[in-house]
């Protein structure tokens, strides 16, 4: 057993869980930004549907010419901004998807080049304080694995989305809202309270 290889794999593993830690905030706040934004969609469709539903030439309002066009346009323009703040959203969790599928792939990296040099004792020994390079190894990768299949879930539901389909945006925020994953995110909220001891003593 090579004691710099589990040192320097211990140090990789210790910066990666900090990393995922940092980075579940992230996510998390920006899933909060979209919450609303997502009801907006769904508001603004609800409007296009009552206007259209609604003859202005039979209303008080028939003396303002162009009035329902430009209302539509109006909603139309509202509906284009929410879109693209959204899509801005949608960088936000792209970044913490790298930054996560990054910090995780050079841990892999870095255990494969040193696998000749650890035993499996080594790799599957747990302490007090300290979980198994093995286990933890698993735990990074399932937190990967994830935020990759968020990330892809949610990006696929907003590309469906466009601001004239408005049975679309009217379902958006309950689509949006179906792909939360709370066992997933207590899971990887678990995994980090069973390595903060080993975060803490490195």
């Amino acid at each position: 057993m090579s004691k710099p290889a589990i040192l320097s794999l211990h140090q990789a593993l210790m910066k990666s869980f900090q990393s995922i830690e940092n980075n579940q905030k992230v996510w998390g706040n920006v899933l909060a930004d979209c919450s609303p934004l997502m009801v907006s969609l769904a508001n603004l469709a609800e409007q296009s549907r009552a206007l259209s539903n609604v003859q202005i030439s039979n209303t008080p309002l028939r003396d303002f010419p162009d009035l329902e066009a430009r209302l539509h346009f109006k909603i139309l323009q509202a509906t284009d901004t929410v879109l693209v703040k959204l899509n801005e959203k949608m960088s936000s969790l792209q970044s913490v998807r790298d930054t996560i599928s990054n910090q995780v792939s050079a841990v892999v990296q870095l255990y494969e080049q040193s696998a000749d040099c650890l035993d499996l004792l080594t790799v599957t020994e747990r302490s007090a304080t300290a979980p198994s390079v093995s286990d933890m190894l698993e735990w990074l990768q399932d937190a990967e694995r994830h935020y990759r299949q968020q990330f892809l879930r949610r990006k696929t539901l907003l590309q469906t989305l466009r601001a004239d389909d408005l049975s679309l945006l009217e379902s958006a925020p309950k689509r949006w809202k179906s792909l939360e994953s709370p066992s997933a995110e207590e899971h990887i909220s678990d995994t980090l309270c069973k390595v903060s001891f080993f975060i803490e003593s490195q």
